[in-house]
């Protein structure tokens, strides 16, 4: 048996066309939601750690502004 895996594009297009979503698929998505700001902001606050001063002050951070964020656990805002 084959398995086709659906493009998430078009799985999301789906989803956005339908007038309402059934109370799993809301829970499913805001879940899916979460768990992808949670790994952004992992990833975007560990590659703070090994930017250069020069980088830092290109986004106008101080080292110390950067350690702080960078220290913060993934599920704070």
């Amino acid at each position: 048996m084959t398995q086709h895996a659906t493009p998430a594009h078009t799985s999301i297009t789906f989803l956005t066309n339908q007038p309402t979503l059934p109370v799993l698929a809301q829970v499913a998505v805001t879940f899916a939601v979460l768990m992808t700001k949670w790994s952004v902001r992992q990833r975007s606050r560990k590659q703070l750690r090994h930017l250069t001063p020069e980088q830092l002050q290109d986004i106008g951070l101080s080292r110390e502004d950067a350690h702080y964020e960078a220290t913060l656990p993934f599920w704070r805002p």
